[in-house]
């Protein structure tokens, strides 16, 4: 009976998590992050690259965008016709911007991005959990297969073929779960993993980091009691991040430092 419970949970847990990884669609940037019909007009016929340039930067104003191109241009989308908000990429297969997109995921078909990484990670790692239940519990019956005490021939199939599929993907799942427990560690994507977010100081690795557990929290959520359930809870709308420069800019000491100082300019000496 315990076996039996344990392993509908997991099967329930993992079903549950699989489905609303494929289902839940990519978030698209919303609409004041798309041209005008005005700005889409001047832009195109606009020829000289240094004049378009300023014309996304004056669009970009009103928004609340900090990343910017190699070159310090604004990140523009010719596909879908918007200014990309932060970690925001194109998508080449589904077509369209996904907000903090991660990658494009071929076991679920889907993109994985602001929508769904909660679910994606809670899909590998209950995954690996039932990988691991099914080869711990088939384990004895394939020690009884190796000393003999197995005489049905299909039987000796069966359990042969299960614990090594559980463990083959156990194995790969430890890898990749592993490496996206270390991705939310930092606050990066995989894409910013390859490829540092750029500001307007330069490429920065540790942009969005602001610590092990607030980078939890933007995940999952502050609620800790819907962190193991495929349910939406992660931080913001995934059009604006908190940045770790933000944060220091917003420190009440470093915002007075430079008060402090002017002050002790001006005090005359006793």
């Amino acid at each position: 009976v315990a076996y039996l419970i344990i392993f509908h949970i997991l099967f329930v847990l993992f079903v549950w998590t699989y489905w609303k990884s494929i289902f839940t669609l990519p978030v698209q940037p919303g609409k004041k992050y798309h041209m005008s019909y005005a700005d889409k007009e001047r832009y195109e016929n606009e020829e000289r690259p240094e004049v378009q340039r300023q014309i996304l930067a004056e669009m970009a104003r009103k928004l609340p965008v900090y990343t910017r191109t190699g070159n310090g241009g604004i990140r523009f989308c010719d596909r879908c016709q918007l200014i990309k908000p932060d970690r925001c990429h194109h998508c080449s297969v589904c077509a369209v911007c996904v907000l903090k997109m991660d990658h494009h995921c071929p076991w679920v078909n889907n993109c994985i991005g602001f929508s769904n990484y909660k679910f994606f990670l809670l899909f590998l790692a209950y995954s690996l959990l039932y990988c691991l239940y099914i080869a711990a519990t088939v384990f004895k019956y394939f020690i009884k297969y190796w000393t003999g005490e197995l005489t049905n021939g299909r039987s000796k199939f069966h359990v042969l073929f299960l614990l090594f599929v559980a463990i083959m993907f156990f194995v790969s799942l430890m890898f990749l779960f592993g490496y996206h427990c270390w991705l939310v560690s930092r606050n990066r994507s995989t894409l910013e993993a390859f490829s540092a977010p750029v500001f307007q100081n330069g490429p920065d690795k540790n942009g969005f980091n602001l610590g092990f557990v607030k980078n939890l929290q933007q995940v999952f959520g502050e609620e800790k009691k819907l962190w193991l359930l495929p349910v939406a809870s992660s931080q913001g709308d995934g059009h604006f991040f908190p940045m770790r420069a933000l944060c220091d800019a917003q420190n009440p000491l470093l915002a007075n430092e430079e008060q402090w100082e002017d002050d002790g300019i001006d005090e005359e000496p006793h």
